[in-house]
């Protein structure tokens, strides 16, 4: 006589088949921890994202830590500190001073625009205008904020824009003048300037529009020919510089004048480079982490051309184009 398994039986075996699937599909999803070095104008996105990103995959612990990008990249090249994930407000940053000991690649992804932010009914606001504001800056009673050169690409892109200003305008000394004046209120990052302006005891900063936008700041958008917002006016903002410090103390690279653009990569050290190319799949695709983006004032630039494309991740390669190619 064949023995046949009876009802109860059955529905046990199909249970246990259905929670040994179930723990196979759970082992498979992303976990683990992440840890993110961004540039302090990405706090507000890259929050987004990773709220996002952690209702797909729960298990991931994210650990975001905001700064200048040039100490972003600092922290991986001179404490060597652990990092899956460095996002700068400049790519070039990744390249000077991380590629090729620290990393092997880098994707640009999106572009801003310097403005000048203000508190409405201080200092001139009134009156600003695009003709006068650096005139306004210049007053005795009027104070302005920046960020560090040395430390955050905000900083030496308001120099270059000072710079830039005394060309536009024909204002011999301009830019020193400029550069001089209320060097106290240089801070790390640019984020760092908002609570001296929301208190008053900054009348004006220097700031990236998706910035001024996230935190209802009002601003003033300066002439494209200044603003390095514009990739057809790179012959315009390439007659500027600014000379920073190097890899090493005592080394020094003159940056120059170039449209805003932000790059990301993951370094070598990255504890855990797959979960890495996970959270960037998600942050680079148009409809996720671009729409992003978009909605947080910064034009979303993927795909982008990269100088490194043969070296990037093959998960990731959609994101990018050869120089000179397309998308592969």
């Amino acid at each position: 006589m064949i023995n046949t398994p009876s009802a109860k039986s059955v529905v046990l075996i199909i249970a246990a088949l259905a929670s040994v699937l179930f723990a196979q599909t759970k082992s498979q999803e992303p976990a683990g921890e992440l840890v993110i070095f961004h540039a302090g104008s990405l706090s507000v996105p890259i929050r987004k994202i990773c709220s996002e990103f952690n209702k797909l995959y729960p298990e991931v612990k994210i650990y975001r830590e905001a700064a200048g990008s040039r100490m972003c990249a600092r922290k991986i090249s001179d404490l060597y500190r652990p990092c899956d994930v460095m996002a700068s407000a400049d790519y070039t940053v990744i390249d000077a001073l991380l590629i090729p000991e620290f990393a092997d690649w880098n994707i640009k992804f999106a572009a801003n625009e310097m403005v000048v932010a203000y508190m409405p009914h201080l200092g001139y606001s009134n009156q600003i205008t695009k003709e006068n504001w650096w005139d306004t800056l210049l007053k005795k009673e009027v104070a302005f904020g920046r960020s560090d050169p040395n430390c955050d690409p905000c900083g030496y892109r308001s120099v270059l824009v000072m710079k830039l200003a005394e060309r536009f305008y024909k204002e011999p000394g301009l830019a020193r003048r400029l550069i001089s004046k209320d060097r106290k209120y240089i801070r790390p990052k640019e984020t760092d300037l908002l609570a001296l302006l929301e208190t008053g005891e900054l009348d004006y900063i220097f700031i990236y529009r998706s910035v001024a936008a996230q935190h209802q700041l009002e601003y003033l958008s300066v002439p494209e020919q200044i603003n390095l917002s514009r990739p057809e006016l790179s012959d315009v903002y390439d007659k500027v510089s600014v000379r920073l410090t190097g890899r090493k103390p005592g080394e020094y690279l003159i940056k120059s004048g170039a449209p805003i653009v932000y790059g990301v990569t993951i370094p070598k050290n990255a504890p855990n480079s797959e979960l890495a190319k996970k959270f960037l799949a998600f942050m680079l695709e148009a409809e996720k982490g671009g729409t992003i983006f978009e909605q947080n004032g910064q034009d979303f630039l993927v795909p982008a051309a990269s100088d490194t494309f043969e070296k990037v991740p093959e998960s990731l390669r959609r994101f990018v184009t050869s120089v000179g190619g397309k998308v592969k």
